[in-house]
């Protein structure tokens, strides 16, 4: 279909299109509405990475490894205590009886030196809870809220709860509750913003009923996905956000381009026809790079990664098609109407979108292009400086704020423990042909690499290359049958070091007992393959992502130069966006005011926000672009349509990128570090391109290039004969205005002719020429 027949067609039946707009709202809501309980924390590493094979066959021959972890304080004196002891005990057996909880092991029942504290004031527990999702969570909390609660036998400790399956529902909890604040400021802050553009309560309205449909369709969609494959819980998220900010710019850019029809002298269909015919293809190749972007995120393994693909293209989706259907229809009905309930001191805002401020600014940079860009390229190079002293971590306890219980056991597990054994790497050895000698002998080579402080394997414990018999010592073999030999490999160095990185590529070039294989796993080969799976992918996603951008530029533009200046602005801005984000969140600037925990960046949030901020760079670009497109095709030079197509774009383009960075930067407050970098890092991308980059440099470039802003080479085209036509009948010249005191004849005022059918298809009628005094009219004829 035609952009003239599908506006012809949502602009003939508005009626019907709102109401199957209003019954996918309905849908949207009943069935969304349970998105939440389908969608999971985690997902940060590949599936069919080493690690995660090592831990799926450690679950399934070695048992299931702990997920909770319980420490109790003595309120006086030593663990070892009388009293602190049998209350220890107590608690273990009540940790034990509970349902779902396996594999529990108690510092009272082991007398496992790793489990004391160094100042031997607390101890620790350890066990796996059944389940998965939101039902391991439940679990996990309730078994909190129990060992929490003092009884008679515990009055001698201080429990506290935490370990990986507590910090996922607490991730979980918290985000929800985040996104719901974040909700209630945004959406009445918009819509105030808005009406404060507008001029209008009603034409305000309009964009964000776009966001809200976005939002809501997205939700029914993460329902489903959720149902059949793994969803991050984080995708909320980014659908709030996309669904919202991307909503306003569509509806922004339709409402503000049909007011600017029905200033022209359109009636409302008519204007509503020509709406969708030049703002709707602006909208149609802007969700498709938006799209393009976000479908990069599809090649990395991580469902973390994955997830916002599925959320952010189903929301732009959503959105443009909202935007180009549901908004024509409702125009088409409210007509003038759209300026209804004005802001009295805003009246001026209802004749069009044509903004002086960035017209001046526009012709300050045609005028002086080196002079207005050379100092906002030197400002995103020093930005974007940090960056080459990124470092890169996955995710843990620190991503919570310290009121967080899983939070405040992380703490004390780190201040108060030796840690070594908690991030002891995972050596599983497969096969049936090693002796016990050859394991042994594999275990002796594995503790005398460096930054190795000891092998612990069955019944035997390995310190520089030299066997320490455990008690109840015994030859070394897995579990009957299996051939899997589990070995502890507990590093020197903290697990997100370099030095523990490196121990583990040492551990995998080890040469392994003949006949078997080996698998690595543990926090430190989690990370080390995190980052080679992301490393590994990224070629092939900035291919993708530079190559689907450049052909749809391209298409959209029919010039070789303008693509290829909006991927390098593109680049420039994320270099800048980047380099911050090491400058607050690695380096620690500002965390006193954002309340985080410095530390290394998370191995997908660069992927997440890199993708996230080219397709909103990208989305702009193509605002700018069709404005300043459409000023050329009409005849006018290259300096003139760069300052026409910012005047008409400019205000459009920074209102848009203000809402949508209002509501990006909302995720600042969270009280999760991810969400702050993901907020803040969109945020300041959104910032930085809507003025710096669009309202500077872009006009600056294009002035520099000149006319080879439009040059393309000339591709071969198919001939097709034409059916030969009759020509047009010729029309009689419209009569002049003249003097009706020497041409009585002449009628006084000049009639327009009666619309034809060509206006009902969205032409507009021209307004009848102003009418000059006879004395005016006299004098020209005099001159001439």
């Amino acid at each position: 279909m035609s952009r003239r027949a599908r506006g012809r067609f949502v602009t003939g039946r508005p009626r019907l299109v709102l109401l199957a707009a209003l019954v996918f709202l309905l849908l949207s809501a009943v069935f969304g509405a349970d998105a939440t309980g389908r969608l999971k924390t985690q997902g940060y590493d590949d599936p069919r990475s080493e690690s995660s094979r090592a831990a799926r066959v450690a679950a399934e021959h070695l048992g299931a490894s702990p997920n909770l972890v319980v420490v109790a304080q003595a309120r006086s004196g030593s663990v070892d205590g009388p009293a602190a002891r049998d209350a220890g005990e107590d608690l273990t057996r009540r940790l034990a009886a509970q349902p779902h909880v396996s594999a529990v092991t108690s510092y009272w029942t082991s007398d496992a030196a790793e489990l004391r504290s160094r100042d031997g004031h607390a101890a620790m527990l350890v066990a796996h809870v059944d389940g998965e999702g939101e039902q391991l969570g439940t679990r996990v909390k309730q078994l909190s809220e129990e060992l929490t609660t003092p009884t008679a036998a515990t009055t001698e400790l201080t429990v506290r709860v935490g370990g990986a399956a507590l910090v996922d529902a607490e991730l979980q909890d918290i985000s929800e509750s985040d996104l719901k604040r974040a909700e209630a400021v945004v959406l009445p802050g918009t819509l105030i913003l808005l009406v404060l553009v507008f001029g209008s309560v009603v034409a305000a309205a309009l964009p964000l009923l776009i966001g809200v449909l976005a939002v809501a369709g997205t939700l029914l969609v993460l329902s489903v996905l959720g149902a059949v494959t793994d969803v991050s819980v984080f995708a909320l998220n980014l659908t709030t956000a996309l669904g919202l900010g991307l909503g306003i710019d569509y509806g922004l850019l339709i409402v503000s381009r049909f007011r600017e029809e029905l200033a022209k002298g359109c009636r409302p269909r008519n204007a509503a026809i020509r709406t969708v015919r030049s703002a709707g293809h602006t909208i149609a190749f802007s969700a498709a790079t938006v799209c393009a972007a976000l479908a990069t995120l599809l090649v990395f393994p991580p469902y973390f990664l994955r997830s916002f693909a599925y959320a952010g293209i189903a929301v732009v989706a959503i959105a443009a098609v909202s935007a180009v259907t549901v908004l024509p229809a409702l125009l088409t009905l409210l007509g003038k109407r759209v300026n209804a309930w004005p802001v009295p001191w805003r009246r001026r805002a209802h004749a069009g979108s044509r903004s002086r401020l960035w017209e001046g600014l526009a012709r300050f940079v045609v005028r002086r292009p080196l002079i207005a860009a050379l100092p906002v390229i030197g400002l995103l190079l020093v930005l974007a400086a940090p960056f080459a002293h990124a470092g890169f971590a996955t995710p843990d306890d620190r991503a919570l704020p310290v009121s967080a219980s899983s939070r405040q056991t992380g703490d004390l597990l780190r201040d108060a423990f030796e840690m070594k054994g908690s991030s002891a790497l995972t050596v599983v050895t497969t096969g049936t042909t090693a002796s016990p000698s050859a394991q042994e002998d594999y275990a002796r080579r594995l503790s005398a690499l460096p930054q190795v402080a000891q092998v612990v394997g069955p019944g035997s414990s390995f310190r520089n290359g030299e066997k320490a018999v455990l008690s109840g010592g015994g030859s070394m073999a897995g579990p009957a049958g299996t051939g899997q030999v589990p070995l502890s490999v507990v590093p020197l160095a903290d697990p997100r070091s370099r030095a523990a990185q490196q121990l583990v590529h040492d551990i995998r070039a080890t040469p392994a007992p003949a006949g078997t294989d080996v698998l690595v796993g543990g926090q430190s080969a989690v990370l080390v393959d995190a980052k080679d799976t992301v490393g590994d992918r990224i070629p092939l996603a900035l291919t993708l992502i530079t190559v689907t951008t450049f052909v749809l530029l391209f298409g959209f533009t029919r010039s070789l130069l303008l693509p290829l200046k909006a991927i390098a602005l593109n680049a420039l801005g994320l270099a800048a966006v980047l380099g911050a984000m090491v400058w607050i969140f690695q380096m620690g600037h500002l965390h006193h005011l954002l309340d985080f925990t410095p530390g290394p960046l998370s191995t997908t949030m660069p992927v997440l926000l890199f993708c996230i901020v080219f397709g909103l760079s990208v989305d702009y670009e193509v605002f700018v672009l069709a404005r300043i497109k459409e000023a050329h095709d009409a005849g006018q030079d290259n300096a003139r349509s760069i300052v026409s197509g910012l005047a008409h774009t400019g205000g459009i383009v920074s209102t848009a990128g203000a809402l949508l960075a209002f509501t990006l930067l909302s995720f600042g407050t969270s009280q999760v570090s991810l969400l702050q970098f993901f907020g803040i890092g969109a945020g300041l991308g959104v910032v930085l391109d809507a003025t710096l980059v669009r309202g500077v440099l872009v006009p600056a470039l294009m002035r520099l290039a000149g006319g080879l802003n439009w040059w393309a080479p000339r591709l071969p085209r198919l001939k097709v004969p034409r059916p030969a036509t009759r020509p047009p009948p010729a029309v009689p010249p419209d009569p002049v205005r003249r003097d009706p005191r020497q041409h009585p004849s002449v009628p006084t005022y000049f009639h327009p002719p009666t619309p034809r059918a060509a206006d009902h298809q969205g032409a507009c009628p021209v307004p009848a020429p102003r009418l000059l005094p006879a004395r005016a009219i006299a004098t020209k004829e005099d001159s001439s």
